[in-house]
C-alpha cells in the first residue's frame, strides 16, 4: 500500500512523521513524505520517499524580543506571508498525490490534502501532534494560551474558531476550484468530516494528555511517534570531550524558533553557575559553557540535568521520554498547553512566560529545578511510563488498513 504524507512545517512537524514513516515500512507500506526541502535529508535517512512542499517555514516562526508586541503591518505581513506559504504547499501536495497513492496522511496544518483526496477517490487519516478538536478539556492552541474558560467555553472557542478564518482557506479553495470538484469552505469541510466521523490519529501519549471524554469515537491517541535515530551521526569530538569533562550540564535551546540570541544564553548559562549546552550557538565555547549545532535529542537530552525549551511538541516529547526536568519558555500557538502540562505531572517548574522572560527569571527557574528532587523523580517516572507503551506505529497501521478495505 502506497501511503502519502502530507507534512507542512517546520522540523518539529517533519521529524515525528519520518520516524513513523520509518516504522510504516517495517509494517510492509510503501511510505513517502511531503515536505519542504529543508527536511529532505529528515526524510530520506528515514528510508521514505520524498516529494517537494515549496516554501520555507522557519522564517515564518521566529518571534519578537521578549516583550515587544509585533504591531499591526507585522502580523498583517505575517498573515499573508503564511496564507502564500500554505498555497505553496497546497500546489506541492497535489503533485505529490499525481505521482501516485491509495492513502494519504495529512497533519493538522494541511487540510487541502483532504480536497486533493477528494478528487482522486482515495481516503485521507489525520494525524496530529497536537489536540485540535474542539473540547471542554482544552483551550484552542491557536490562542497561545495554557489558561482554561471553563468547560463551555473551551469548547465554544474551538467550534467558533474552526469556523472562522484561517491561512489555508484560499488555498482550499483553488484546489477544488481548479479540480473541478463542487464548492465548499475549508470550514465545512471540516464540519462534514465530524458528522461523518472521520479518523484523526494523535502522536502523542495518554500518560501526558489523557483522551478526552467529549471526543467522537473517530479520535484516537497512539503514543509519541518517536523521530528516527540516525544510525551514522556521531557526536562532534568537542561534545562528547564535554559531556566527559564533568557532571551532567543544561541545555538550552529553542528550535526552529531561534527564539534567543547566543548572547541572552550565555548571559544565562553564566549566570547559572552551571555547566551548560547551548544549542543553535556553535560559536560559543568556553570554560563550562559549549555551544552546539543540531544534535538528536534522543541522544543528547538523557545526559542533562534539565531542558530548557519553547516546549514545542516534539521537544516537550524528548524531555519527557529522557526522563530529565523541564524548563518551559513557551511563546505561542501549542507551547504553552505543553508547557502547562508537564508542569501540571510534576515534571518542571511553572513555565516562564516569553513575554517576561529576563536572564534573572530564567536563572531563578534553573536554580529551583535543580535544588528540588521531585521534578527529577516525576520526569524518571514518566520517561518509565512512555516506555512501556505499545509500539505507537501499531494503531496507524491498523487505521490505513481499515481505510484502504473500505474503499
Amino acid at each position: 500500500m502506497r501511503v502519502l504524507m502530507v507534512t507542512p512545517g517546520t522540523r518539529g512537524d517533519v521529524a515525528p512523521m519520518a520516524g513513523l514513516g520509518k516504522k510504516l515500512q517495517e509494517h510492509g507500506f510503501a511510505v513517502s513524505i511531503a515536505a519542504n526541502v529543508a527536511h529532505a535529508p529528515l526524510i530520506t535517512a528515514a528510508g521514505c520517499s520524498y516529494h517537494e512542499l515549496p516554501g520555507d517555514m522557519s522564517a515564518l516562526v521566529s518571534p519578537a524580543a521578549p516583550g515587544a508586541k509585533p504591531s499591526a503591518s507585522q502580523l498583517s505581513w505575517y498573515m499573508r506571508e503564511l496564507g502564500t506559504y500554505f498555497d505553496s504547499a497546497a500546489t506541492g501536495t497535489l503533485e505529490a498525490a499525481e505521482q501516485g497513492a491509495d492513502v494519504i496522511i495529512a497533519n493538522s496544518v494541511a487540510p487541502y490534502a483532504y480536497d486533493v483526496a477528494e478528487a482522486f477517490g482515495i481516503p485521507v487519516i489525520g494525524a496530529h501532534l497536537q489536540p485540535n478538536e474542539p473540547s471542554t478539556a482544552y483551550a484552542p492552541m491557536v490562542l497561545g494560551t495554557a489558561r482554561s474558560f471553563g468547560a463551555l467555553g473551551n469548547k465554544a472557542l474551538g467550534s467558533l474558531i474552526g469556523s472562522g478564518k484561517a491561512p489555508y482557506d484560499a488555498p482550499v479553495a483553488r484546489i477544488r476550484a481548479g479540480l473541478g470538484l463542487p464548492k465548499r469552505t475549508r470550514a465545512s469541510g471540516e464540519r462534514q468530516r465530524r458528522r461523518a466521523n472521520a479518523p484523526v490519529l494523535h502522536g502523542f501519549s495518554s500518560s501526558i494528555v489523557p483522551r478526552p471524554a467529549d471526543w467522537r469515537s473517530g479520535l484516537s491517541n497512539c503514543g509519541y511517534w518517536w523521530p528516527a535515530s540516525d544510525e551514522a551521526w556521531t557526536p562532534p569530538s568537542a561534545l562528547a570531550d564535554f559531556l566527559a569533562e564533568g557532571p551532567a550540564p543544561i541545555f538550552i535551546g529553542f528550535g526552529s524558533t531561534e527564539a534567543l540570541d547566543p548572547e541572552f544564553m550565555l548571559d544565562v548559562a553564566r549566570r547559572s553557575g552551571r555547566r551548560a549546552i547551548l544549542q543553535g550557538a556553535p560559536e560559543i565555547s568556553e570554560p563550562g559553557i559549549l555551544g552546539i549545532g543540531a544534535a538528536p535529542h534522543q541522544w543528547l537530552f538523557p545526559q542533562m540535568a534539565a531542558v530548557i525549551h519553547h516546549a514545542g511538541a516534539g521537544t516537550t516529547a524528548a524531555g519527557l521520554r529522557a526522563g530529565v526536568p523541564t524548563i518551559a519558555v513557551p511563546i505561542f500557538t501549542d507551547q504553552p498547553f505543553w508547557a502547562a502540562r508537564v508542569h501540571a505531572l510534576g515534571a518542571g517548574v511553572e513555565p516562564v512566560k516569553y513575554k517576561d522572560l529576563s536572564v534573572d527569571r530564567l536563572t531563578a527557574a534553573i536554580e529551583q529545578t535543580l535544588s528540588t528532587d521531585h521534578y527529577a523523580a516525576n520526569a524518571s517516572r514518566i520517561a518509565r511510563l512512555l516506555a512501556e507503551e505499545e509500539d505507537s506505529s501499531l494503531p496507524v497501521a491498523r487505521a490505513l488498513r481499515e481505510a484502504a478495505a473500505a474503499r
